[in-house]
């Protein structure tokens, strides 16, 4: 069952919710947490992100209760030649299991294609993340395939392709 979500845009009170998606649980499949600095300049660029035009970030808050329980965004990058928006997000490990990074997910691609800038929104969770393929598949990416994707910036994993067609091109 899926659990009644909201995105609502990062703010600068959303650096604890930062915080607590940077430990070891939630950053296992991302090269690890990052550090105190790194995580001051990411708090920087959400907030930042939508008065670029390259994107936005959010906090994910249940709607029967109001509480912030995750983070998701969208933003460009260059994948094979083409601009694309990509999606990642994080949900508290007391509040996963119900349905919440779908719902989400469904969401943040809603705002991503509402944007009306580019074809398709994408994932690229590791191959070994069970739960973010998951994930993807019931929120209605498709697997593309295998790749070798870098993140961080000098760490490269073994990722799946999701993808989302935002228009109907």
């Amino acid at each position: 069952m899926e659990t009644d979500v909201r995105l609502e845009t990062w703010s600068d009170g959303d650096f604890g919710l930062l915080r607590r998606n940077n430990a070891p649980e939630m950053t296992e499949h991302l090269g690890g947490p990052e550090s105190e600095e790194q995580l001051t300049a990411r708090h920087q660029r959400y907030l930042n992100i939508e008065t670029t035009g390259t994107g936005r970030m959010f906090r994910i808050v249940l709607a029967e209760t109001g509480e912030a329980v995750g983070a998701i965004g969208y933003w460009e990058r260059v994948w094979q030649g083409e601009t694309v928006y990509e999606t990642g997000w994080g949900v508290l490990p007391e509040f996963q299991g119900r349905g919440i990074a779908v719902a989400a997910a469904r969401a943040v691609a809603e705002h991503a294609g509402a944007a009306g800038m580019h074809r398709y929104l994408h994932a690229f969770p590791s191959v070994g993340h069970a739960a973010s393929n998951a994930v993807c598949r019931k929120a209605g990416f498709e697997l593309v395939g295998a790749c070798t994707f870098e993140y961080p910036k000098g760490h490269f994993m073994e990722s799946n392709d999701w993808r989302m067609a935002l228009t109907p091109h």
